[in-house]
């Protein structure tokens, strides 16, 4: 398998959410720089790099980071159409489901990367506030960034009023598993929920599932909005919904370590697959580039020893971003113009679900004879 050298083992670690020792490590990644760094061409070598390992917990059954010391960056990201439209999707769900309302009261945890949902709250009459008991807590991936996961948890609890409700999107971890997408492991991501597993932490601060919603974004049931309440509220005990989740989770056998371990396999396939692809397309004398400077594109990248006799350049919409380059490896990253510039032949696209908009938004890339190649995370040329 083509990996990082790997560091020494951590020699200790502890649930992120009972604060209990006792896990198994289910991917291993190596050495990787941080997911958020994005050096100038003009840095000092080499980059910082970091051992990057997912772990579950045998007490709480939390996939989680096992350790990241480093400090976040601020967000250099533009939110993509896709983001955009699933944000209208589950809105429109918590509204009809009554969580959404005229003169409710808000408090959301948006994500570090973006996401927002205040303007579609405020649109249907929705009164924020940063402050406390309220109506509704939203919170869109954002918990996942907390190092502590149990007072993180506990904070929004608080922010409830005894009616109130508490939503989360989570990028599901049982359709990570599912889908091989092993790359979703990065630096500042502390935890990947399970239906299952958040389940039972709530279970375990009072609060129970009252409400759930899967949608396609990030792949088969990729994405989760589910719905908390306290114990004893007017929305009653555990829907059956999120009882079906649970279950049918735990059959698949998110609940497992030796089956979501079986990340490492999707690994070890993946960089094969990358770099056979990769190697062909250079025999042939076909020019590459890609699109999504991506927090996740990154470990891809490097898990694949890239370089740039890979790759001429990865374009992205972000504009703080142009100028700047992957780390480790300093594929230089440009603008969409330069891009289409290029005239590649082929165009690496990091992140699947963007493909409708870049399509749409560039038709000079198929226009002038090139292809994308969706990484999802082998290579499938569209």
């Amino acid at each position: 398998m083509t990996t990082p050298d790997l560091a020494p083992p951590i020699p200790t670690w502890t649930d992120r959410w009972s604060g209990e020792p006792g896990g198994s490590v289910v991917l291993d990644l190596g050495m990787q720089p941080p997911s958020d760094l994005f050096p100038a061409l003009t840095d000092p070598l080499p980059d910082p790099a970091y051992r990057l390992r997912m772990v579950m917990s045998g007490v709480s059954g939390l996939l989680q980071l096992e350790d990241d010391p480093t400090d976040p960056e601020e967000p250099l990201g533009v939110e993509p159409a896709a983001l955009v439209r699933q944000a209208e999707l589950c809105v429109t769900d918590a509204a009809a489901a009554g969580y959404v309302r005229p003169g409710a009261s808000v408090l959301e945890y948006p994500s570090p990367h973006g996401g927002s949902w205040r303007g579609l709250l405020i649109e249907r009459g929705a009164q924020m506030t940063d402050t406390g008991q309220v109506d509704l807590v939203v919170d869109v991936h954002g918990m996942m960034h907390d190092r502590d996961q149990h007072a993180a948890f506990v904070e929004r609890r608080e922010h409830l009023a005894p009616d109130g409700v508490l939503i989360m999107m989570i990028h599901d971890a049982a359709s990570i598993v599912r889908l091989g997408m092993w790359n979703a492991l990065k630096s500042g991501h502390f935890a990947y929920y399970s239906v299952p597993a958040l389940v039972s932490m709530g279970r375990e601060i009072g609060l129970v599932g009252i409400g759930a919603w899967q949608y396609p974004l990030y792949g088969d049931r990729g994405t989760t909005l589910i719905a908390f309440a306290r114990e004893g509220s007017r929305w009653g005990a555990q829907a059956p919904v999120v009882t079906d989740l649970v279950a049918s989770q735990t059959a698949e056998g998110i609940t497992d370590p030796a089956r979501v371990a079986a990340l490492a396999d999707t690994l070890t396939a993946s960089v094969t697959s990358i770099r056979s692809y990769l190697d062909d397309a250079r025999a042939a004398g076909l020019t590459v580039a890609g699109y999504g400077a991506a927090s996740r594109t990154s470990a891809l990248l490097v898990s694949a020893k890239v370089t740039t006799d890979d790759l001429v350049g990865i374009a992205d919409a972000a504009t703080g971003k142009h100028g700047r380059a992957m780390p480790g490896n300093r594929i230089p990253i440009w603008s969409p113009a330069q891009l289409v510039e290029a005239r590649p032949d082929r165009v690496l696209l990091f992140v699947p679900d963007l493909l409708p908009e870049v399509r749409a938004a560039y038709p000079q890339i198929e226009a002038n004879g090139g292809r994308w190649v969706v990484m999802d995370p082998d290579p499938r040329e569209i």
